[in-house]
């Protein structure tokens, strides 16, 4: 499927964070996403306890999403969960080429697109 109309918005956020994140993308029209744990790697982030080296934990929460709605999900994450917070988090967004495997549902249609090209 030809997708030139959407993008993948990742946000990365402190541990315990997707969730807030997903609330405000849904808010903004996200109609969900996918949340995968990470672990940071900075020297600025690293802390000592106990002499071992603590990296802190991540969590990256995946939104592909119709480019209409990019923006304004991408500023509903940033006000609840932005840099400023708690949630340390920010987000950016790419463009998707194509998409297989997956059936969307398109804005105001509530039908997804032929299903044919998953064959």
């Amino acid at each position: 499927m030809d997708a030139n109309g959407y993008s993948l918005i990742l946000t990365i956020v402190n541990k315990g964070f997707a969730v807030a994140v997903m609330e405000a993308a849904r808010g903004a029209g996200a109609k969900g996403g996918t949340i995968v744990n990470g672990r940071g790697t900075g020297q600025i982030e690293s802390e000592k306890f106990l002499g071992f080296a603590i990296e802190p934990e991540k969590e990256i929460v995946m939104i592909l999403t119709e480019n209409a709605f990019r923006h304004d999900i991408m500023m509903a994450v940033y006000k609840n969960v932005g840099l400023s917070t708690d949630g340390s988090g920010f987000s950016f967004s790419l463009p998707v080429d194509e998409i297989v495997g997956t059936a969307l549902i398109t804005a105001g249609s509530g039908t997804t697109p032929d299903a044919a090209t998953d064959k």
